[in-house]
């Protein structure tokens, strides 16, 4: 199958949903009103609500929402074939994900910039917003975690990208002093300065590599948490004009700007998916994925067709910034729809490998030297037993290219497990493939490991400063000064405490123990956050046209009960029972049950809710109704 219609025509149907479905919502459901106060005015202090150039606020936005799930979660996926993760990409990013981020989005903006546990509150009950409140905070800390995980494994002995993502902290400083203090409202100048400076940035990154200063940042992995940690926790606490926002804002350049590119490349060199439609492992037993496609390929691509996290950033920083309802056409349902196209350009550079290349960069052999000889010798011998009953039956997993791949990138890519590696080296595959850029696959594999992290990590930052709103709304439960989100003792009160969690978890877990959590997590917290949005097109009085929330809500929280049922009892529960493995086990289990049983509670209470008719939001007097 030839890349090109495929890419082609995802990109035409998105841009068609965007013209018609999102007007659609915009004018009908939400009736967008541009004469409606914004957070961003009526409560703004210079630090958390601020009003931003609905560009400058795409940028960071697209930024915060745009993690590992739309890069790593479709390269997991190719193990079930191109299709399924095509399909569920392209589908659901129009009717589900889109959908899901542009209400939650509208619906902080009309009450303050609250977070998703307080609308829940006001929608349909206090108690969904205690359960809700209290499971978002789980499920947020396990986002990061496997968010960051990537991060990690991206960056873990790279000097490289080290270096690179390094300097690009102290340049967002200096472009957000430019734009909000040296020249105020210049964001075109700032825009050319930021971009010259990430292009230096990955140009210096590669002259430092080769130098005899590499070896201070060739790091390890639990150095590279630390680090990652300690940046986490200062631009969760800084002003948000002075890191977080000019950060997203550029690091939007090179994320949208490499998609733009690597779509140009796909264009142009329209490469051959060499992974079939459907694989043989749709039937379960895969390497990477434990179980069948279905339900595990829902949750798999945990971001790119929909994703709750998106609903902690819609109601965390973004509404506190937009300037105008109009905005958040763009904004919400728009930066969803771009991240749907980066899963689907990952999913293509992903298939675009050989099945006997991509199982052997993502399939453990026994490489590990760290690891005893027993279990070398067992993964050795499992990895093999797979490629000979694979090949014999027709499915050819004998390696075709990765001897000429790891020779023209200078790396070891066999079991680099996690996705990272395989994604870059189908970027780099197809950038090398472009007329007059061949013979640089060196810089284009390390540019894409750089591309990565750079994509990942800025959505650490927006992900510990909402959780810490979040932790802070409910502790202001108990201590009133909490809910202050200026009170700098409880913002590094808060900070500290999200931080330490995730880190925790990223310290002693890997990609197979965290992901499937996050992506169950994930899919439920996007159930909820549609129990919240049709609640609220409900009380607006518009119950005709919930449909819009429900349909996607009742496939994706059917399916990801499903996922995370199966996943309890046929990897977390078994790995209880194993000693090595018994701690992780438990947790695993424990938190993925906890998870379920509070978002189905959300159900229950929403539809109680929907069947006992309209209810009037319990909002205070100055904020603005929802109702059009």
């Amino acid at each position: 199958m030839n890349a090109l219609p495929i890419i082609v025509g995802a990109l035409c149907v998105m841009a068609i949903a965007y013209r018609y479905y999102s007007a659609f919502i915009a004018a009908k459901v939400l009736a967008l009103d541009d004469s409606r106060p914004v957070p961003s005015n009526t409560m703004y202090d210079g630090h958390n609500y601020y009003p931003t150039n609905k560009w400058v606020l795409f940028g960071h936005h697209f930024a915060a929402i745009s993690g590992a799930g739309p890069l790593i979660g479709p390269v997991l996926a190719a193990q079930f074939g191109f299709l399924p993760g095509l399909l569920w990409l392209v589908i659901g990013v129009c009717l589900g994900g889109a959908v899901h981020d542009f209400m939650i989005l509208v619906a902080s903006i009309r009450r303050k910039g609250k977070s998703l546990a307080e609308i829940a509150r006001t929608e349909i009950s206090p108690l969904s917003g205690l359960v809700a409140g209290i499971a978002i905070l789980f499920i947020v800390v396990i986002a990061l975690a496997g968010l960051g995980l990537a991060v990690v494994n991206a960056l873990a002995h790279s000097p490289w990208g080290t270096f690179t993502v390094g300097l690009t902290i102290p340049l967002a400083l200096f472009i957000g002093l430019y734009m909000y203090r040296f020249r105020k409202g210049k964001t075109v100048e700032a825009s050319v300065i930021g971009v010259v400076g990430l292009l230096l940035a990955v140009y210096l990154g590669g002259r430092f590599a080769d130098s005899s200063m590499a070896p201070a940042l060739t790091l390890s992995a639990h150095k590279v948490t630390l680090l990652m940690a300690a940046y986490g926790f200062i631009a969760s606490v800084l002003p948000v004009w002075m890191l977080l926002c000019p950060r997203d804002y550029l690091s939007s350049y090179l994320k949208i700007g490499t998609i733009a590119f690597l779509i140009i490349g796909v264009i142009l060199v329209h490469p051959n998916l060499n992974m079939p439609a459907l694989t043989p492992f749709v039937s379960g037993g895969g390497p990477v994925v434990a179980g069948k496609v279905y339900p595990f390929v829902f949750i798999t691509i945990a971001c790119g067709a929909i994703s709750g996290f998106h609903a902690l950033v819609a109601s965390g920083t973004t509404p506190k910034m937009i300037a105008k309802e109009s905005d958040a056409r763009m904004i919400g349902y728009g930066s969803m729809l771009m991240e749907g196209v980066v899963g689907v350009v990952a999913l293509i550079a992903a298939t675009s490998l050989f099945p006997g290349d991509y199982f052997a960069a993502n399939t453990l052999q026994g490489l590990n030297p760290d690891k005893p000889a027993e279990v070398r010798q067992v993964e050795s011998a499992r990895y093999s037993r797979m490629v000979d009953e694979q090949t014999q039956k027709g499915f050819d997993l004998r390696p075709k290219e990765l001897d000429r791949l790891e020779a023209q990138t200078g790396e070891k890519v066999r079991e680099r497990t996690g996705g990272a590696v395989t994604l870059a080296l189908g970027i780099a595959k197809i950038f090398d493939g472009i007329p007059g850029l061949s013979g640089l696959m060196k810089y284009w594999y390390h540019f894409a490991i750089m591309f990565e992290a750079l994509f990942i990590l800025t959505t650490i930052d927006t992900g510990t400063r909402v959780a810490r709103f979040l932790l802070g709304e409910f502790g202001g439960r108990f201590y009133r000064k909490l809910e202050e989100p200026n009170w700098l003792p409880g913002s590094i009160l808060t900070s500290a405490a999200i931080v330490a969690a995730w880190t925790a978890f990223i310290w002693s877990g890997s990609i197979s123990t965290i992901w499937p959590m996050f992506g169950i997590a994930n899919q439920l917290l996007a159930s909820v956050a549609l129990c919240v949005a049709t609640s609220t097109i409900i009380n607006m009085g518009k119950a005709r046209y919930s449909w819009v929330t429900l349909v996607p809500l009742s496939f994706v929280g059917t399916t990801t009960l499903v996922a995370g049922y199966q996943s309890i009892r046929d990897i977390f529960w078994p790995q209880a029972q194993n000693p090595l493995t018994a701690t992780q086990g438990y947790i695993n289990t424990s938190l993925t049950a906890l998870i379920m049983t509070a978002a189905v509670i959300v159900l229950i209470d929403s539809v109680r809710r929907w069947i006992g008719g309209r209810k009037q939001p319990e909002m205070p007097p100055d904020v603005a109704p929802a109702e059009a």
